[in-house]
């Protein structure tokens, strides 16, 4: 018997099995009361853009989402809308995970040219985590610097910290704020007697960038979407449901599926510990070392044993890396189906997952060797609009 925990702050599947199990996303959509993302819509998309879908959308990294449908129809009869994700920085480097939303990101806005909006919640970590305010920020303007060198466009992209910028929107935080009573947010988010004030306000800054209003240069009535790790989707399902009493546009979501630490598939890759995680500074050899010693392995006790029954592939790490990092779409093929009929053993399946790690992330350092302050100023620069 397995127990989820999906919040913004904790993700983990709770088992008394001895085998890790794997985070169930469509008991996810049952709870969340989302929507299964499916063919139609990425084929829809490839139409509307003129462009081959992301991978995301074929492999089923994007699993869920909320009025995508209506967001293409904006999209079909050339109404405006941007794009809004974040980053929590709490520590000085992202890891892998953290670049999912973003490269989803990525994808939308070379498609459609259009805007992108990016919060820096450095106040959210200083409240939650044992952090002072100063390493949050200082975390965040490198983070900054991480997400500048996935490739955005800095005339349409706008980074921001909530310390130093979410003042730009001060009014639709209190508008927000006025409208999420206390009974409310605790029944959303599980603030108890615990939690700190700062913590039960913080929501209605996440919320607020879903609205175009909060941004001028953002056409007013323009739809938001927002493509994020499905463990966010309480700030928007709380967005979409004040979104008529603020006299707003319900922002869409697309979700994606949780990139699993090294240890076992049932929690998220998480930045507190160094083993499980790979770094977008680790070096090639400390990412051999940590896919090699620590990645959670779907093969059996034995090779004579993985040869006649072959490996699990839902609870092997090796393989849910090369789903999210591998865009040759054959060649996974050929990696899932040998493993499942243990003609691919597990040190083979950790090798290639090692070297598309290794490749991603050493072509990732070349281009953040080249990210400048001036260009971080670029990003950060709400008056270029």
């Amino acid at each position: 018997m397995a127990e989820q925990r999906i919040t913004p702050w904790d993700v983990e599947v709770v088992s008394t099995d001895e085998v890790p199990v794997a985070i169930d996303y469509d008991k996810i959509i049952n709870q969340f009361g989302c929507e299964k993302f499916n063919q139609a819509l990425a084929d829809r998309l490839e139409k509307l853009s003129g462009k081959p879908a992301h991978y995301f959308f074929r492999r089923g990294i994007v699993f869920a989402h909320r009025d995508f449908n209506l967001l293409l129809d904006e999209i079909a009869n050339n109404r405006p809308f941007y794009l809004y994700t974040g980053r929590g920085p709490s520590s000085k480097t992202m890891h892998i995970g953290h670049t999912i939303p973003f490269l989803l990101c990525k994808y939308m806005q070379d498609a459609f040219k259009i805007r992108l909006v990016i919060q820096i919640t450095d106040d959210e970590k200083f409240l939650w985590k044992s952090m002072r305010l100063e390493d949050a920020m200082a975390y965040g303007r490198e983070n900054i610097k991480d997400i500048v060198a996935l490739g955005f466009d800095p005339k349409l992209t706008y980074i921001f910290s909530n310390v130093e910028a979410s003042h730009h929107f001060e009014e639709n935080i209190l508008k927000i704020s006025k409208t999420i009573n206390l009974n409310e947010a605790i029944k959303v988010f599980g603030f108890d007697m615990s939690s700190n004030i700062g913590q039960v306000g913080f929501p209605a800054k996440e919320i607020a960038p879903c609205f175009s209003s909060s941004f001028r240069f953002i056409g007013k009535g323009a739809m938001c979407l927002v493509p994020a790790a499905v463990d966010q989707d309480p700030f928007f399902r709380l967005a979409r449901d004040k979104a008529k009493a603020l006299g707003e546009k319900k922002p869409s979501s697309i979700y994606v599926s949780l990139l699993p630490d090294l240890k076992g598939v049932n929690r998220k890759m998480s930045a507190s510990d160094p083993n499980s995680s790979i770094y977008l500074d680790d070096a090639q050899d400390t990412i051999r070392k940590k896919i090699i010693a620590y990645a959670y392995s779907g093969g059996r006790k034995t090779l004579e044993e993985h040869r006649e029954k072959g490996g699990d592939i839902d609870v092997d790490v090796p393989f849910e890396y090369l789903k999210y990092f591998l865009d040759d779409d054959q060649e996974l093929e050929k990696y899932r189906s040998g493993y499942i009929k243990g003609e691919i053993t597990s040190k083979e399946m950790k090798e290639k997952c090692v070297v598309v790690i290794q490749e991603f992330v050493s072509r990732y350092q070349e281009s953040r060797k080249r990210v400048t302050d001036d260009d971080l100023r670029a990003f950060i620069d709400i008056n270029k609009f």
